[in-house]
């Protein structure tokens, strides 16, 4: 066993190591403040120890904050030195300020969000067209690393080309392997500026509606299940589920071009925030 794993460059304590099983209580509580945070995406750990302690949940919300990292999460607000230029990345403006959306492939949005599995988290990112609203390709990943994203991307790709592409500043997005592909296709680069939860208000909106109809209802007991399950969720979110905002269509009938009449999309600041509570 010693020479094999010299041989794989494998340390022998890894090799023997066995993880410790995970505790129900932390499983339990990491499912109660993923709920809490996909409704109030900017709540940090005092507000959400806060709200916890509102059903009776007594527990320190340093234990929250440890939880939150543990999960990748943090509330969505303004930061110290906010307007300090990031030397890591290329500065990209946000283009959808006032913009009426008014055809298929005009606005692709794109987000990550994080889908527990039996203690786990895995994460999934999703490429949707703002105007239909419909999902062009998905990725579910189990760690947070920016190939996903980009096998996202290129999967989107091989359907059509955007005019705008918009994402938040994450590193996924900003990475230069990313916005090469955006790049080299001539495709407008849109970026949500910090702290503005809102501005990629369709993925956030999607988000949501993935999180209590699918992701809760479920108890996924492993990647590969997490992956069939959430599969069969976005072949029905975009061929049988109806949206009031399509005047009751799928997105698949408006985005390949079965739709009636779609209503122009023009979103202002003041009326992202009450989309997420429709």
């Amino acid at each position: 066993m010693t020479r094999q794993c010299e041989l794989l460059g494998l340390n022998r304590a890894t090799y023997y190591y066995q993880p410790a099983p995970i505790n129900p209580a932390t499983v339990e509580m990491t499912k109660k403040i993923d709920e809490i945070y996909t409704e109030f995406p900017y709540y940090g750990s005092p507000r959400i120890t806060a709200a916890l302690r509102r059903q009776g949940i007594l527990i320190n919300h340093k234990a929250i904050e440890r939880l939150m990292r543990l999960m990748g999460i943090a509330g969505i607000c303004p930061k110290k030195n906010i307007s300090k230029s990031n030397d890591l990345h290329t500065k990209y403006p946000y283009l959808l300020e006032e913009l009426l959306i008014v055809r298929i492939n005009q606005v692709w949005g794109t987000d990550i969000t994080y889908v527990r599995a039996n203690g786990i988290w895995f994460y999934l990112v999703a490429i949707i067209d703002w105007y239909s609203r419909y999902v062009i390709a998905w990725k579910l990943s189990e760690t947070m690393t920016s190939e996903f994203c980009r096998d996202a991307l290129n999967t989107a790709l091989q359907i059509a080309i955007p005019e705008i592409h918009n994402s938040d500043q994450g590193s996924q997005f900003t990475s230069k392997e990313y916005t090469q592909i955006l790049s080299e296709k001539k495709i407008q680069i849109s970026m949500d500026g910090r702290g503005r939860c809102f501005d990629n208000i369709f993925t956030e909106r999607l988000w949501r509606t993935v999180k209590y109809e699918e992701v809760y209802l479920k108890e996924y007991r492993s990647f590969n299940e997490a992956k069939e399950s959430l599969d069969a969720y976005f072949n029905s979110y975009n061929t049988k589920r109806l949206h009031s905002a399509l005047d009751y269509q799928t997105p698949a009938e408006v985005y390949f071009g079965k739709n009636l009449i779609v209503p122009e999309i023009k979103i202002s600041r003041l009326e992202k925030n009450e989309l997420l509570k429709v």
